[in-house]
């Protein structure tokens, strides 16, 4: 029995001001299942998490979700997964959902999904990983971390190869074409 990729997908518990936020996470969700490949996101029922996992449902896919205790009311866990996994706590949590994923996929969201994304991009610069980390860049809202982190090089505390650890795509379609890159 061939391995199914697991895609791990950090995205905000809130939709955002834009439609086109909820739209990639529709678009995600759904593209995930049409490629075979299975969803590990937050568990939750609320915002973006919500849209990518409805999606993902609506099309078929596999759905794996960790939520910690102490979130299960607010982000209303959704327990009609594939599979659904309550922790502790937040960074349990993250590391579950690292666990069982082999790409890590970030969608808009806030600071949750900040912490996520700068967690597994240290644990990446630092060796622990080699696993793509894929920025759904989706109307330019992640513009102000590149520039932040093109500036973290340029004063000098990181190296060029940081920014080379991050694949930027601007719409669902790029997106899926490089993960497919990257899994292969």
């Amino acid at each position: 029995m061939s391995h199914q990729p697991s895609i791990c997908v950090f995205c905000g518990s809130r939709t955002g001001n834009r439609p086109a936020y909820a739209e990639a996470a529709r678009a995600t969700g759904t593209m995930l299942a049409t490629r075979g490949w299975r969803l590990v996101y937050g568990a939750g029922d609320v915002g973006l998490m919500g849209e990518v996992a409805r999606a993902a449902q609506q099309a078929g896919g596999a759905t794996f979700g960790v939520i910690p205790i102490h979130l299960f009311q607010r982000e209303v866990g959704k327990r009609d997964l594939s599979t659904f996994i309550v922790t502790e706590n937040m960074h349990e949590r993250k590391k579950v959902m690292f666990m069982n994923s082999d790409a890590i996929v970030v969608l808009p969201g806030g600071a949750g999904s900040l912490d996520e994304l700068f967690e597994v991009l240290t644990w990446r610069q630092i060796g622990l990983h080699e696993k793509p980390i894929l920025i759904l860049n989706t109307d330019g809202y992640w513009n102000p971390i590149k520039t932040a982190i093109e500036h973290m090089i340029g004063e000098g505390f990181a190296d060029r190869s940081l920014a080379e650890m991050l694949i930027w795509v601007e719409d669902v379609s790029a997106l899926e074409s490089a993960l497919a890159t990257a899994l292969s």
